[in-house]
This record gives structure tokens, C-alpha cells and sequence, in this order.
């Protein structure tokens, strides 16, 4: 019998050859298996890095033309006006004309009832007669004494008393005359007259109302306005002041006449810019022989103004108004960069902006509200 067990017998080759290719097999699939999901690892690492990195869109800033038209709303005011109020107290008599009337220089508009100053005037009249009468005594007495002093039957004192007598007589006469002239100038106000040619453009007199200064309510009689040149008034921005030089020419367009352009031309400024709104005060002159604009009215006044260099607009959703006025860039690296800019204008969907841009740099349009100096960005498209 041998002495070697069946169990300590070598495996047969090929089963050995088996086993060493299965787990080859094995170790081919584990490798294959964490080379695929380190690679979808990978790819999802950079999906959610593509997604977190917001795209953006680049425009261009616009340079502005030559020549820019600024455009301001402007009150349109009569060359001349005036409110005719009641100097004299009383109750109206009559009034000639009415709202829309074109009157000229010195035609009555209305008459004014005085009683009580019709008596002041008769009682004025009597004290002036009396003091004529009583300077007359006094200047007969005073020549009559001096006669007297010549022969030496009165003292000089008593006559110097009758000089002085008669000449303070005499004075008494010209205060009942301008007493007098005081009450009949104001007599003739009783006919309410207009100041200068123009229309009539209130009337709140009617008859047998009280007016003046007796009167519980001091309100005008009539408006009156000089048409025939109007005073138009803008206030511009105050960067704008050096430009706003006497003889500009504007253009004036109103409500009433659309598509239809006036003309106007600066004659005169403030001086001076006003603290509560930053703007300085303009005054245009605008002819209105043709009486198609109205006083009171509101305008649209265009000026044509050269712009200076390096003014470029662009649209208002590129501002970022965080810390400042500043518009978002990206670099080379595609990185954020925040440029601080200056508005001039604001012309609504579109800002003029004077310092801090040219036309040659490409900013974001609509940045995101999370986008910050240094972010990292995309870029989708170029505007």
C-alpha cells in the first residue's frame, strides 16, 4: 500500500488555471467598476460646478452722438400779468368786460360805487375853502400890523405872532389841498382801468358786491395778461449751467398741438442753484403773435446741447446700485470685476453715464443680485 493520502494529491492543471482566471475576472470588474464611479463622481462634481457658476451677457456701452437733445418739462408764464384788486372800498356798479376780452391800455373793465368817499370828498372840498379863507384873514392881519409896527403903536412880538399866524394859515391851506388830492386820486380808482393790452383771463367781480378794503374777503376783480410774448421757465440739471447761455434756441411742444414745435430762446438764468432740488432756474422767450400757446400752460422744452467726450449711455438694468453706482465687467480669467461709474441722465430704460466707462468696455447686462467682485462667471453671449 502507498503511503500518500488521495487528499494530498496536486489539483489537476486545468482546474487551477480556472480559479486563477476567475479572479482575475473579479479584479478586472472591481477596478473597471471604481473607475467608472470616480468618473461619474467626477462628472457630477463638475455639473454642479457649471451650475452654480451663473452666465452672464456682455454689452456694449453706446457713445453718445455729437450733439444730445435735453428735454425738461417747462411752465409757460404771460410776458406781463397782472391780479386787479379794488383800491377804493364800495360795491361794484358795472363791469365791461368779461374772460377772453382783449382789452387795451387804459380801457375800463369795471366802476366802483363809493359813497362814503364821495362824502369824505365833499367834507375835504369845505375844509379847504375854510382854510383859504382863514389864511386870507390871517395874511390881511399880519400886513395890518406891520403897518402898525412902522408907527410904533404894537410891539414887534405881537406883530411877529400875526406873521406867524398867517403863515401857518397858509400851511393849513396846502394840507386841506393835498388832503383833498388824496381823496379824489383815490376817487379815480373807482374806475377800475387796465395797466396795459392783453386778455382777461378772470373776472370775479359781479354787481353790487363789496370790494376793497372794506370788504371781508380781499380777492381780484379781474387777471389780465400780456400774450403776445410768453416767459417760459425750466429747471435744469446743474451740469448743465455752463451751456444754458442767452440766445440757446429750444424747442417747445404742448399738449394742444401735438406734433407741433415752438420756438424759444434762453434770455436769462437764476444765477443760482436751488438746494432742494439741484437744479438751476431758466428763463425762455417764446413768441406767441398767433396766441396758440396758452399762460399757465405746461411744455416740453428740447434743448440741443454738444455733449462732452467720453459720455456713453447704457441700459439702466446694468447698474449695480450696491455700495455705490458701479457696473459688473469680466476679465480674461472670467472673473468679476465692479468699475464705479457717474450718472448724468436718467432717461429711464437708459442712463447717460459721464465718468468711469468708454465704448470700448463690454459690461453685464442684468447682473445677477448675488454677483460680487471675484465671483466666477460664464459667459453666454457677447451684445
Amino acid at each position: 500500500m502507498s503511503d500518500i493520502s488521495p487528499l494530498q494529491n496536486p489539483p489537476p492543471r486545468g482546474l487551477r488555471a480556472a480559479g486563477i482566471a476567475i479572479g482575475a475576472a473579479a479584479l478586472v470588474i472591481v477596478l473597471v467598476g471604481s473607475v467608472l464611479r470616480m468618473h461619474d463622481g467626477y462628472g457630477a462634481q463638475q455639473w454642479s460646478t457649471a451650475q452654480a457658476t451663473p452666465t452672464v451677457r456682455l454689452i456694449s456701452p453706446r457713445s453718445t452722438a455729437a450733439n444730445a437733445t435735453l428735454v425738461q418739462p417747462g411752465t409757460i408764464e404771460a410776458w406781463t400779468e397782472a391780479k386787479i384788486f379794488a383800491r377804493v372800498p364800495g360795491y361794484i356798479h358795472a363791469w365791461y368786460t368779461d374772460i377772453g376780452d382783449r382789452v387795451v391800455t387804459g380801457a375800463t373793465l369795471g366802476r366802483i360805487d363809493t359813497p362814503e368817499l364821495d362824502q369824505q370828498i365833499i367834507q375835504a372840498r369845505a375844509a379847504l375853502v375854510r382854510a383859504r379863507a382863514e389864511a386870507m384873514l390871517a395874511r390881511t392881519t399880519s400886513a395890518r400890523w406891520q403897518d402898525l409896527l412902522r408907527s410904533t403903536a404894537v410891539s414887534r412880538q405881537e406883530a411877529d405872532e400875526k406873521a406867524a399866524d398867517s403863515a401857518t394859515r397858509a400851511a393849513g391851506v396846502d394840507e386841506a389841498r393835498a388832503s383833498l388830492g388824496r381823496l379824489l386820486a383815490l376817487k379815480a380808482y373807482s374806475t377800475v382801468s387796465a395797466p396795459f393790452a392783453g386778455v382777461i383771463t378772470l373776472r370775479n367781480a359781479d354787481i353790487g358786491d363789496l370790494v376793497g378794503p372794506g370788504a371781508t374777503t380781499q380777492q381780484p376783480m379781474f387777471a389780465l395778461a400780456d400774450d403776445r410774448s410768453l416767459r417760459v421757465y425750466v429747471d435744469v440739471p446743474q451740469r448743465y449751467a455752463p451751456q444754458m447761455t442767452k440766445g440757446l434756441v429750444a424747442d417747445l411742444s404742448v399738449p394742444a398741438w401735438p406734433g407741433r414745435v415752438f420756438a424759444a430762446r434762453v434770455i436769462g438764468q437764476s444765477g443760482g442753484v436751488d438746494t432742494k432740488t439741484g437744479a438751476l432756474r431758466v428763463e425762455l422767450l417764446a413768441d406767441n403773435a398767433d396766441r396758440r400757446l396758452k399762460p399757465g400752460g405746461f411744455a416740453q422744452v428740447s434743448f440741443r446741447l454738444p455733449v462732452p467726450a467720453g459720455e456713453v449711455t447704457i441700459p439702466a438694468s446694468a447698474l449695480i446700485l450696491r455700495g455705490g453706482t458701479r457696473v459688473a465687467t469680466v476679465d480674461r480669467a472670467g472673473r468679476v470685476r465692479m468699475l464705479a461709474v457717474t450718472i448724468g441722465r436718467d432717461m429711464g430704460s437708459m442712463v447717460e453715464i459721464t465718468a468711469g466707462l468708454s465704448a470700448a468696455t463690454r459690461i453685464i447686462d442684468s447682473p445677477p443680485d448675488s454677483l460680487q467682485d471675484g465671483d466666477t462667471v460664464r459667459v453666454a453671449a457677447h451684445g
